[in-house]
């Protein structure tokens, strides 16, 4: 279950509450699903009962439990506690992590999080003459491509195009030429900080250590590889499995690459942020395999068994996930570092 059926999963269960009469309120458009904050606990949580409780006249107590009645019951949800004020705190089915990983194992990196809804549409950028505005229309096409459309960048010099959907791409300009990075590290540092921040260019995207966020997502990536590769040697299948931890942070993969499309729908900020919202996504993918990483494979005597079978899987959809962000970054994945 991704972020956006588990939404439309709560906006049905306050559909019912309303339709029973225990609930007297408009029916909002969506409901905002993210992993719990402090205090939390489960795979996803939702603040919708403070949302409701004053136009529904009810304490955000009660119209959680209310709420809390018609979730628990819903495919792919294994529980739903209270916490807080109100906060409901929901955790997931263990069949949803298995089927999920067995999907991007699949799927692969060029298509886990593709699709073809906007097939036939097309697209056009116009970005100034300055390096920083290039990359990030770059990485938009290749993200909006990833959801099947057309893209087309031009220079903001030529005449406007009003025969397609057209974005303008101005981002905070780079203070200095970044190509004596090299090229990943001269994109990660244009692309990394939100488009309305000053990127910096300096040899900090060039260390090779854990203070880097690129040297992370990309040293996570290779040790996936790694991993599955030394349990091929001793002979262990990778079969996904519940006994693998979910990960949430995979399946909001495939939403963070539709921030960038339908263009001309969404807020110019938005769309233009997009490609460092993915560049942020893929350093929280990295952070949270390297923690899982320890325990997949057996220790010392240690049999293999069904967990580190599982955790292998999971290992590898995330450095699938990982590989496909890159690739749309423009950026090499390297199996070895």
């Amino acid at each position: 279950m991704t972020p956006v059926e588990l939404s439309r999963t709560v906006l049905g269960a306050v559909r019912r509450a309303v339709d029973a009469g225990e609930l007297r309120v408009a029916v909002p458009e969506r409901v905002v699903v993210a992993p719990p904050g402090a205090g939390g606990v489960g795979d996803y949580a939702t603040s919708i009962a403070l949302q409701l409780a004053r136009p529904a006249g009810q304490p955000p107590l009660r119209v959680a439990e209310l709420l809390r009645s018609h979730l628990v019951d819903a495919d792919g949800i294994a529980g739903v506690e209270i916490t807080g004020p109100g906060f409901l705190n929901i955790r997931l089915d263990q069949n949803v992590g298995t089927a999920l990983v067995r999907r991007i194992l699949d799927e692969g990196a060029a298509r886990y999080g593709h699709s073809d809804t906007l097939v036939g549409q097309v697209y056009v950028l116009r970005v100034p003459y300055e390096i920083r505005a290039e990359v990030v229309a770059d990485v938009l096409a290749r993200m909006v491509a990833s959801q099947g459309a057309r893209v087309e960048i031009q220079q903001q010099e030529l005449q406007k195009d009003d025969t397609h959907e057209t974005l303008d791409v101005r981002p905070v300009p780079a203070p200095q030429d970044p190509t004596p990075l090299g090229p990943d590290a001269a994109r990660w540092a244009l692309l990394h900080p939100a488009p309305s921040d000053r990127p910096r260019i300096t040899a900090d995207h060039l260390v090779q250590r854990e203070v880097n966020p690129l040297f992370r997502v990309r040293y996570a990536h290779a040790r996936t590889r790694a991993v599955v590769c030394n349990a091929a040697d001793l002979g262990i299948a990778v079969v996904p499995g519940p006994e693998a931890p979910f990960l949430p942070l995979l399946t909001d993969y495939p939403r963070i690459l539709t921030t960038a499309a339908p263009l001309p729908r969404l807020p110019r900020a938005d769309a233009i942020a997009a490609p460092a919202r993915l560049a942020r996504h893929l350093v929280a993918v990295a952070d949270a395999v390297l923690d899982l990483l320890p325990g997949t494979l057996p220790r010392g005597d240690e049999k293999p068994m069904a967990a580190h079978r599982a955790r292998l899987a999971l290992a590898e959809a995330a450095g699938t996930v990982l590989a496909g962000g890159l690739s749309l970054l423009g950026i090499d994945a390297p199996d070895h570092l």
